[in-house]
């Protein structure tokens, strides 16, 4: 059958096929467990399965790595490990839990983000016997976004901040892989040989279309596109996909069209393969902030953002999940960063929004900034500095020590993205703001910097500096700005039974068969993203699904459960097009 051309490069997700309608269609691989993305989530559960001695097959629409693999290989991980010791940090689970409740917000049980700062040091030290290497060199300065090389713990996130760090003393928890530059490929190489020594099967260049369910309901494998290993067809699409994820942060519209190419190369020629799994199967896709249709819809202030992650951040698993009924929560909740460290001396700016009022604490971790900017401010802003400030901060930038990703922007936002006034008045008239707000929020920030009285955002004393020197000069932080780009990726997803990773239907029951982990499903990391959750969550998730999995003993459901899931899929179903909704060879 002919496959129409689309513009989309997102995998298309079909209605879900029951056994009995394969006919004479013959499995073409059957497993124990079955994941379907193998990323940094994917690798922990295929692992875990692995040990418990579950045959795997692991699935993926490219080559592996996925988002993990472009990361800053950043775990964030505490409550005593080694390396924080070594240190001479004092940290415990119930510091870690104290500070983590405060930045979750109740995303997860009490119990679960307990027993993730349980588990951390034990899951760092399950990376390292895995092949990931961690260390205890902490940067100078305080935070940094990123930590320079040969550094490889930091604060990665609000510890610091007075209104997040709690009653306990502030550790540093990002541990970042030992290696050199942006080292998410790094770890993710070390998951990924581990995978394979552990004999989990890789399915390659295989895009996910439909789950296979039971005559109960029951999810016991899946359907892929999947191009010929070897062929012309599976090298161009390989060679293409790893252009677009190289240039993706330079060009990324020039990427947009190299994706739709790959995606137009699996329609074409991508043949049906079907997978079982015996006991179940684990959606570990990402999430979905390459979803442009899912992005209008669920988070549409974040549609300008610069894309945070992978090509196989398409939404593909959180919609596998939907077909057969699972309930998705969280989907407006974006991690969007604007950092404004390094330089160093930047929070001690004010940031303001386009009337002129300051907005936040500038001292916190970049999401904590970037949500309200682009959530209430309609993403713009500025960030104000005084001619010293100004000064300081360019020596920073240029023999800080910063990575080029941070010292180029900072240069170029304070040399060229910045707009100037001899004072407050002038300043306010050339950026088209409020002259009353903005000399207000002025007055009240400097007399916070003399000591007059607290800051009205919780800023810390030594990230307060008097603004009094003209000229002073804004700087535009605002979405827009393409040489100072404010990236996003998604945090919701699937919902599921924390103690097992089992995912849930609209009525809270499990799916049988089903599990899911990292950004495809609810986490840890769901409703703030500080560096290194993100990856200690994939972690942590990832194990518990792959244990349940290979269990393979079926969840407990209520009699009714299979009946409603049957209604689920059929109303997934009605949103299809009659030529998506039928048939095996599509």
């Amino acid at each position: 059958m002919s496959r129409a051309r689309s513009a989309s490069s997102n995998s298309k997700i079909l209605e879900p096929l029951y056994e009995n309608q394969l006919g004479g269609r013959e499995w073409d691989d059957t497993c124990d467990v079955l994941v379907i993305g193998w990323g940094a989530a994917g690798a922990c559960a295929a692992l875990e399965a692995a040990s418990q001695g579950a045959h795997v097959i692991v699935a993926d629409r490219f080559t592996g790595g996925g988002a993990s693999a472009k990361s800053g290989g950043v775990v964030y991980a505490g409550g005593g490990t080694r390396h924080q010791q070594a240190a001479g940090f004092d940290d415990s689970p119930q510091a870690m839990f104290d500070y983590l409740k405060h930045e979750t917000q109740g995303v997860v049980s009490d119990a679960t983000l307990q027993k993730f700062c349980d588990d951390s040091v034990s899951n760092l030290g399950w990376l390292e016997g895995h092949g990931a290497s961690y260390a205890h060199s902490v940067p100078p300065g305080g935070k940094t976004s990123y930590p320079s090389d040969g550094y490889f713990l930091y604060y990665s996130g609000n510890e610091l901040v007075p209104s997040h760090a709690g009653a306990q003393p502030p550790a540093p928890r990002g541990h970042r892989t030992v290696g050199k530059g942006q080292c998410g490929a790094v770890f993710y190489a070390h998951l990924k040989a581990a995978c394979l020594r552990a004999g989990v099967q890789p399915l390659l260049q295989s895009a996910a279309r439909r789950l296979v369910l039971d005559d109960s309901s029951r999810v016991i494998g899946a359907q892929f596109w999947s191009l010929p290993q070897g062929s012309r067809e599976a090298r161009l699409h390989e060679r293409l996909a790893a252009r677009a994820e190289r240039l993706q942060n330079f060009a990324p519209a020039y990427c947009d069209r190299l994706r739709q190419k790959v995606s137009q190369l699996e329609r074409d020629h991508g043949q049906p393969v079907l997978i079982r799994a015996r006991r179940g199967v684990i959606l570990s896709t990402g999430g979905f902030i390459f979803n442009r249709d899912l992005i209008r819809e669920h988070a549409p202030d974040f549609r300008r953002n610069f894309k945070v992650g992978a090509t196989g951040c398409d939404g593909s698993g959180l919609l596998l999940g939907q077909s057969v009924g699972a309930k998705s929560e969280r989907l407006s909740r974006v991690s969007a960063w604007r950092f404004i460290n390094p330089p160093h001396c930047w929070p001690k700016g004010i940031v303001v929004n386009t009337l002129g009022q300051r907005f936040c604490n500038e001292e916190v971790y970049g999401s904590t900034l970037g949500q309200p900017l682009c959530e209430e401010q309609g993403g713009q802003a500025w960030l104000v500095l005084d001619a010293r400030l100004r000064k300081q901060a360019i020596r920073q930038a240029l023999f800080g020590g910063y990575w080029w990703f941070q010292t180029l922007p900072a240069l170029a936002l304070m040399l060229f993205k910045v707009r100037k006034g001899d004072n407050p008045d002038r300043l306010a008239a050339v950026c088209g703001m409020q002259a009353g707000e903005l000399n207000g929020a002025l007055r009240a920030y400097n007399a916070g910097a003399r000591g007059d009285g607290p800051d009205a955002f919780g800023k810390s004393e030594g990230s307060r500096q008097v603004l009094d020197n003209g000229p002073f000069y804004a700087c535009d932080i605002s979405v827009g700005n393409p040489i100072f780009p404010l990236g996003a990726l998604t945090l919701g997803g699937l919902k599921v039974d924390e103690s097992n990773g089992a995912v849930l239907n609209e009525q809270g029951q499990p799916i049988a068969g089903l599990f899911s982990a990292g950004r495809t499903a609810i986490g840890v990391a769901s409703h703030l993203y500080i560096s290194g959750l993100s990856l200690a969550d994939c972690v942590f998730s990832g194990r518990r699904a792959g244990l349940s999995a290979s269990s393979g003993s079926e969840p407990a459901r209520d009699a009714g459960a299979a009946v409603h899931q049957s209604d689920q899929v059929d109303a997934f179903a009605s949103r299809l097009a009659p030529t998506e909704a039928t048939g095996v060879t599509q």
